[in-house]
């Protein structure tokens, strides 16, 4: 019987299940900033982005599933994220979508699907747009595509328990422990004024997507979601019942199964 985490006091006092040790792992240089990644497993490729403000760790519960379908999987901490580091630029996702791709290029990856959380979830819907051919599909959750998708903010416990989750893991691992909240508030200007895609935009995806809605989810709102869904040719809304903007830490075996669905989905389109 799978284990709940709802209220993310699990998550807050221990972070996700730990990642096992990786066959590879390393930085890239690229722009400013050097970017980690980590490789696991072997076969087709998978890429997982994780939401702002946290890191790799947070796919967890994610990673033993993807390796054991027989997947190989890359995780990615974003620039500033992590153990990434930034420049004294401001955040953008067409940035982060860059250094993804230049992850792929050292890596050798001709083309993968995207399992996008949060942040992720833009990021690599902005890299399907900049680099069509290298992205076979978007598992897209939790995100905005313009400033109209987010609700107004209210602090909730359990944001407040994964905020404080976020200060701790990147005191831990990032190369400016001290500055968590200088990071906060520039990736924050990023949420607030950023990503702007019109339906017009959108309409020029060509990728595979799914975008995946929580019931609860704090931020995003349910019409946008839809919107989306109907402005990118193809796209599939799957709303999950019960679980907020951090189902992948509330219940992974729920989040898990949609995933996996999409990324059947994914390969058999790709071998038609």
């Amino acid at each position: 019987m799978e284990t709940f985490d709802d209220d993310l006091r699990n998550f807050a006092a221990h972070g996700a299940a730990p990642l096992p040790a990786a066959d590879d792992q390393g930085h890239v240089t690229r722009d400013g900033a050097r970017i980690w990644y980590a490789t696991y497993g072997s076969g087709p490729p998978v890429i997982l982005l994780h939401g702002g403000l946290g890191h790799s760790g947070n796919w967890g519960y994610q990673l033993p599933m993807l390796v054991g379908s027989g997947r190989s999987v890359v995780l990615i901490d974003s620039r500033g994220h992590g153990r990434s580091t930034r420049d004294s630029r401001p955040f953008s996702y067409e940035l982060m979508a860059s250094d993804v791709l230049t992850v792929m290029n050292v890596l050798h990856i001709k083309t993968a699907p995207i399992v996008g959380w949060s942040d992720g979830a833009c990021t690599a819907l902005v890299l399907a747009m900049q680099a069509p051919a290298r992205v076979a599909g978007v598992f897209f959750f939790g995100c905005n595509m313009d400033p109209s998708g987010v609700k107004e903010f209210q602090a909730t416990p359990v944001i407040d328990r994964c905020f404080s989750r976020h200060a701790k893991d990147y005191a831990q691992l990032s190369a400016t422990p001290d500055q968590f909240a200088a990071f906060a508030d520039a990736v924050g200007l990023m949420m607030k004024t950023q990503p702007n895609y019109s339906a017009r935009d959108l309409a020029e995806i060509q990728a595979p997507v799914a975008v995946v809605q929580s019931e609860h989810d704090e931020f995003i709102k349910a019409e946008h979601a839809a919107h989306l869904s109907r402005s990118i040719p193809g796209a599939e809304l799957i709303v999950m019942p019960g679980v907020s903007h951090f189902a992948p830490l509330q219940r992974p075996r729920q989040f898990n199964g949609v995933m996996q669905a999409f990324l059947e989905k994914v390969s058999a389109h790709q071998e038609r």
